[in-house]
C-alpha cells in the first residue's frame, strides 16, 4: 500500500508537469499571449522544482513525514486547482511555479521512504516501482490530460490533475511513517561536504543530460530524420514509454545485485546506442527500435542513481535526493538549450545523437571513477573519510 500510494501521487504530479506541453496553443489563445510566452509555464514549473528542492526540504526537515506529505501534496492540489481557474497569464505562471515548488521534496521523501522500508537487497527495485508512476504520468496521464483539455478546455486539464493528486492524498498520508526523515534542519547541509554525495548527484546530472537532450527533440528526430509523419509522434512516444517501464524494473533488479557496476554498464550501453543513432535513427524500420531502447536504457539507470544518492547521504538522504531532483531539472533545462545550439550549428537534429553520446560518455567516466574509488582498500581512504567513519562509530 505504501509504494502504491506514493506511486499514485508521483503519477499525478508527473501528469501535471508534462500536460502543459499538449495544451500550450489552447492556453496561449485563451489568455491572449504568444505560444513562446505560454512555453514559460514549463520553465516556471521547472524553476519551482529547482528552488523548492533544497529550500523547502531544509525548512520542513523537522516535520514528521506524515505531516510533510500532507502539506506538500496539499500545496500541489491547491496550485493545480488555482491553475485551473487562474484569471490571467501572470496568475497561471505563479500557479505553475507553486505547483513545481513542492515536487522535488515530495519525490525525495518518497524515494527515501521506499528505500528505508524495502527489504535488504530490494532498495533499488522499490525505487523502480515508485518511478513507474513517473512513466505512467508521461505515457498515459499526459495524453489523457491533453485529450481532456482539447475536449473540455485547457482549464479542465489542470482540474483533472488536482483531482488525481487529491484522491491519492489520504492514501499517502495514511501509509507513510510518522517519524521525521534523517538530517534535520540546516545541519543536514553538512552532507554536501561529503565528496561521495556530490559525486552521486553529479553522476545523475552528467549521466542523464545527453539522453534528455535527445528526448527533448524527439519530434523532429522522428519526423525530419527518420521520415515519419507528425501523426506518428504520439505512437513513438508510447514506444519510448513502454521501454521506460521495462527499463525501470530491469534497472532496479540489476542495481539490487550490483549497484555501481550496473550503472557503469547501463551508461556504457546508452553511450553506444546514442552513437548508433546517427545511422539507425535515419531509417523508418530501425528508428522505432532505437526509440524503444533509448527509453529502456534512459530509465534503467535511474533506480541505481537514486539509490546511490540515498546510500551515500546516510545522514541527510531526503535533502540529498531533493537536491538531486533539482539538479536533474537544471540538467533538463541545459539539455534543451544545448540541443537547440547543436541543431542550429548546421547539421540539424541528427547531430543530437553523437552529441548525446559524448555527454553520456562523460557520465560514464564519472561512474567508473566512483566505482574505482569505492573499491579502493579502506586503509587508503583519505584522512577526512577515515575521520567521518570514526565519528559515525
Amino acid at each position: 500500500m505504501l509504494l502504491w500510494s506514493l506511486m499514485l501521487v508521483v503519477f499525478g504530479l508527473t501528469t501535471g508537469e508534462f500536460v502543459v506541453a499538449g495544451i500550450l496553443p489552447d492556453v496561449a489563445g485563451s489568455l491572449g499571449v504568444p505560444v513562446p510566452a505560454a512555453g514559460l509555464l514549463v520553465t516556471a514549473y521547472a524553476a519551482g522544482m529547482i528552488v523548492g528542492g533544497p529550500v523547502v526540504t531544509v525548512l520542513t526537515a523537522r516535520w514528521s513525514r506524515r505531516a510533510l506529505v500532507a502539506g506538500l501534496v496539499g500545496v500541489a492540489v491547491a496550485a493545480n486547482a488555482w491553475s485551473a481557474v487562474a484569471p490571467d497569464y501572470g496568475s497561471l505562471l505563479a500557479g505553475r511555479f507553486a505547483a513545481g515548488l513542492v515536487v522535488a521534496t515530495f519525490f525525495a521523501v518518497a524515494v527515501t521512504t521506499a528505500v528505508e522500508t524495502a527489504p535488504e537487497g530490494g532498495q533499488a527495485s522499490a525505487v523502480a516501482r515508485l518511478t513507474v508512476g513517473m512513466n505512467l504520468g508521461m505515457v498515459l496521464g499526459t495524453p489523457l490530460g491533453t485529450l481532456v483539455g482539447h475536449a473540455v478546455g485547457w482549464r479542465a486539464s489542470f482540474g483533472m490533475v488536482a483531482v488525481l493528486v487529491a484522491v491519492a492524498l489520504p492514501l499517502a498520508v495514511r501509509s507513510v511513517p510518522g517519524r521525521a526523515a534523517p538530517g534535520a534542519g540546516s545541519a543536514g547541509l553538512r552532507v554536501f561536504a561529503d565528496r561521495g554525495v556530490l559525486a552521486a548527484i553529479a553522476l545523475t546530472v552528467l549521466g542523464n543530460v545527453g539522453v534528455v537532450m535527445v528526448f527533448s527533440f524527439i519530434a523532429p528526430l522522428v519526423t525530419e530524420v527518420a521520415g515519419f509523419p507528425a501523426g506518428a509522434v504520439p505512437v513513438l512516444l508510447l514506444v519510448y514509454g513502454a521501454g521506460a517501464v521495462l527499463g525501470n524494473f530491469a534497472g532496479g533488479w540489476l542495481a539490487d545485485r550490483a549497484l555501481l557496476p550496473s550503472v557503469v554498464g547501463l551508461l556504457g550501453a546508452l553511450t553506444a546506442v546514442l552513437a548508433l543513432g546517427w545511422t539507425v535513427g535515419a531509417h523508418r524500420v530501425s528508428a522505432p527500435v532505437l526509440v524503444f531502447v533509448l527509453g529502456l536504457l534512459a530509465f534503467a539507470v535511474i533506480p541505481g542513481m537514486q539509490t546511490r544518492v540515498v546510500t551515500a547521504a546516510r545522514t541527510a538522504p531526503t535533502l540529498a535526493v531533493a537536491v538531486n531532483a533539482s539538479g536533474f531539472q537544471v540538467a533538463a533545462a541545459f539539455a534543451g538549450w544545448l540541443g537547440g545550439g547543436v541543431i542550429d550549428a548546421g547539421d540539424g537534429p541528427r547531430a543530437l545523437y553523437p552529441a548525446g553520446a559524448v555527454l553520456t560518455a562523460a557520465g560514464l567516466v564519472l561512474a567508473v571513477v566512483v566505482l574505482l574509488r569505492d573499491r579502493r582498500p579502506a586503509g587508503r581512504a583519505p584522512a577526512a573519510e577515515r575521520d567521518a567513519v570514526a565519528e559515525e562509530v
